[in-house]
């Protein structure tokens, strides 16, 4: 997909999604679905966005990368938009989450949030 603009390494696409079913759990707040994805990253309070990397059609969420730079607001890629929303406690798949209030998986949120720094490698 052409919004796809970083790699994710695999074990920390799997560190994301245990994030967001933590931060579901642990009394965070997360937004689903690309739409609300978008109005917290504008709004100023997404701390991390995690985006499906098989959206189709991909106009859905090809914006998302690029407000976030805008926005200095860190995502991620995951493989399978099935995956996300079972993550978030979706019986149906998500494009998008943004996760507002990481709740009780803080630790969790600054672990990724410094491997995705790290690691994030252009293509």
């Amino acid at each position: 997909m052409s919004y796809v603009d970083k790699e994710t390494p695999q074990e920390v696409a799997d560190k994301l999604l245990e994030l967001v079913k933590a931060v579901k759990d642990g009394k965070g707040v997360i937004r689903k679905g690309a739409n609300e994805t978008t109005k917290s990253i504008e709004r100023g309070l997404s701390k991390l966005t995690i985006i499906a990397a098989d959206v189709s059609p991909e106009e859905v969420v090809m914006h998302i990368p690029k407000l976030c730079k805008e926005k200095n607001v860190a995502y991620a890629f995951v493989k399978s938009k099935e995956e996300l929303g079972k993550a978030a406690g979706l019986s149906v798949s998500c494009a998008a989450v943004s996760i507002e209030n990481p709740g009780s998986a803080k630790q969790q949120l600054d672990d990724i949030l410094s491997r995705l720094t790290g690691t994030a490698q252009k293509k």
